[in-house]
């Protein structure tokens, strides 16, 4: 086993030099590599040995038979105008001001239930349960004996009784509309003249209702949440988005995405709402998407893939200086690419240069290229294991500052 690994490792070895040495082959006549002076190392200061500049990329010429064997290609720099594709993942959820929950007003117990399962179909002021509470019947009553009292005042009466009772009677309407009694009901209680120790629960709101926590027969507390309905014609989209994108998430934009439920299809909302803190564990920003669903084919906890597309005509005050993503070769936070040198045929400039956001099949640069450059889109990792057949700084091998080196201390 052990012979069979050292093999192939051999394999390995030779066929690695077999390459490098394929465009060096020709070197001494003028095929492949034209090996260029190399910058002279200074004399020994002090015992200390100087190296070029740290960041510095020579230049590497090759023949013509050297380009085509590489699969030369070469891209002018230039200023456009891009689209920049910003992705969200995240989940359908409900929108939180088209949800409503009924609570028990009163302490009693549940003597009819009219919505009785999940899913049931209610419109806005439709009755949803009948609630029996004794409450009910103490306070009906101040409010029919304040209105009769008021009733009999005459006109001789005094006027700070004649306020009084008009102040009973005011508080007696707002004891009621504290228990859930709406104004209709009110009306209807004083047209009878007799108090009732029912109360008729109302939907607050039309849609589905996603929530029922009683039955028939159970006694409830004041506050306990008796159901909950959602209006699902109208949704949230919750994403998270990576902090480097946030300089493209705008309110108001419009975001597509699509559901597994439905491959192919493409839905649309648009950016509600940009949470002001980032989250420290995941280093993403909440982002919340309006999402219009009148044909009722999303559903909440759907899993979401959303794209953002910016049109992006100015970048730090001017047109962006683009190049083809294949030309960048990138290690890190470490991009080079390989200038072609207009008054050197075949020569090629290594260049260290900082790149901007992607944009499809582009890259904006921030710093390091003009517009009109000739950049290597294909054949610049050729180019690149080249310089490092040669021991020259390249992509993965950076100039970086030489071992010091003494010579002559004392004592030797």
């Amino acid at each position: 086993m052990k012979k069979g690994k050292c093999w192939i490792i051999s394999g390995v070895c030779i066929l690695a030099a077999f390459a490098g040495g394929y465009l060096l082959c020709a070197t001494s006549n003028g095929d492949g590599i034209q090996e260029e002076k190399k910058p002279q190392m200074s004399q020994m200061e002090h015992g200390v040995m100087k190296a070029p500049e740290i960041g510095a990329i020579p230049e590497i010429t090759l023949s013509k038979k050297a380009q085509i064997l590489a699969q030369i290609e070469v891209s002018e720099v230039m200023r456009k105008p891009v689209t920049i594709t910003t992705p969200f993942y995240g989940t359908i959820d409900y929108d939180e001001t088209r949800l409503a929950r009924i609570a028990a007003w009163v302490a009693g117990r549940i003597d009819a239930l009219y919505v009785d399962y999940l899913g049931s179909q209610v419109d806005e002021g439709q009755a949803m349960a009948l609630i029996y509470s004794p409450e009910l019947i103490t306070a009906q009553s101040e409010l029919i004996e304040s209105k009769r009292i008021l009733k009999d005042i005459n006109e001789s009466t005094l006027a700070f009784i004649k306020r009084s009772s008009q102040l009973g009677e005011s508080a007696s309407y707002q004891k009621l509309r504290l228990l859930g009694i709406t104004d209709k009901q009110i009306s209807e209680i004083l047209d009878r003249g007799i108090p009732s120790d029912h109360l008729t629960l109302h939907a607050p709101l039309g849609g589905t209702v996603i929530d029922l926590k009683i039955r028939e027969g159970v006694y409830v507390k004041t506050g306990e949440s008796l159901y909950a309905i959602a209006d699902l014609t109208a949704l949230w989209l919750i994403c998270e988005a990576y902090e480097s994108d946030l300089q493209w998430i705008k309110l108001g934009k419009e975001v597509a995405f699509q559901v597994e439920a439905f491959p192919g299809q493409d839905f649309k909302g648009t950016v509600s709402y940009i949470d002001p803190m980032v989250n420290e564990k995941t280093r993403t920003v909440r982002v919340r998407i309006d999402v219009s669903n009148k044909q009722n084919l999303l559903k909440p906890g759907m899993f979401v893939q959303a794209l953002q597309q910016t049109y992006v005509s100015e970048y730090q005050n001017q047109m962006p200086i683009v190049i083809p993503a294949s030309a960048p070769l990138i290690t890190g936070k470490r991009a080079v690419v390989y200038i072609e040198k207009l008054d050197k045929p075949g020569t090629y400039e290594g260049r260290v240069i900082t790149l901007g956001p992607k944009a499809g099949d582009f890259y904006i640069v921030e710093e390091g290229l003009n517009e009109g450059e000739r950049v290597v889109t294909n054949g610049n990792f050729k180019i690149d294991s080249a310089m490092q057949i040669q021991a020259k700084p390249s992509m993965m091998n950076p100039a970086t500052k030489p071992n010091v080196i003494f010579e002559n201390l004392p004592g030797e």
